[in-house]
Order: structure tokens, then sequence, then C-alpha cells
């Protein structure tokens, strides 16, 4: 059972970004089925690495649009991509050093953040990009 199913609310009216989201979302299921049905912790920790690398790809690509484009708050956006990286690297760094779980505690936070995120900020910077021709 998928924790986060995308549908149209989701979308941000730009493709590429669209699809990179439904990839983090596709990631965050992955983790959250993988927890759910006992996974071990090296098949726990490879989701997760791979949701750090995705992330990391993904703000980047944004932010390199943001830049581009000169998007007016293109600082307080970069500011919210840091913090989430940091906390997603220290959530992987901990759980390969057996100091914490994967749990319903975390899939909700990464569920939350997630369409949180879409939801405000990423529909906030839609409108000027599509201005700007990204689509």
């Amino acid at each position: 059972m998928a924790l986060i199913v995308w549908n149209q609310k989701y979308s941000v009216g730009i493709n590429s970004v669209d699809m990179q989201h439904q990839k983090l979302i596709a990631i965050i299921n992955e983790l959250n089925e993988a927890m759910r049905t006992g996974k071990s912790k090296e098949v726990l920790s490879t989701i997760l690495t791979n949701l750090t690398s995705y992330t990391k790809v993904h703000f980047k690509y944004e932010e390199d649009i943001f830049n581009k484009l000169n998007y007016p708050d293109k600082t307080i956006h970069k500011m919210k991509h840091d913090k989430l990286t940091k906390e997603v690297i220290k959530f992987a760094d901990d759980f390969n050093k057996g100091k914490s779980s994967v749990s319903i505690d975390l899939m909700n936070f990464l569920s939350d953040w997630l369409t949180k995120h879409i939801m405000s900020e990423d529909k906030a910077y839609a409108p000027f990009l599509i201005q700007n021709g990204i689509k």
C-alpha cells in the first residue's frame, strides 16, 4: 500500500519537476513498503541512500533554474532545501550507525514534508518559472 499517491493536486505544471516529484514519492513509497514488510537493514540503507541522492539531484535542478532565472525567493527556498537535506542525511547516518530505525514517525515526516513542500513552496515558484519559459 502506497504511503503517498500522486495525483494532479501535487502538479506544479512543470513536467520535469512533476516527474522528479513523482520519483521522490516512489522512493518514499519504496522505503515505506520495505519498512512495513520487514526488509533487512541493508535494503533499507540502500533505499535511504537513493532517497538522499535523488533529493540532492532534485534540489540542485530546482536551484539551477532559480539561479538562471533569478527567482526572487531563491535564497529562502534553498535554505529550506538545505534544512531538509541535512535532516535526511543525519537520519541516514544515524540509521547506518544503528542509532535509529525506519519507523512510522519517519515515514509520516517524509510524507508530510514532501507533500507540504510541493503544495506550498513549489507551487509558489511555479507561476514565475512558467512565465519565464520553463514547462
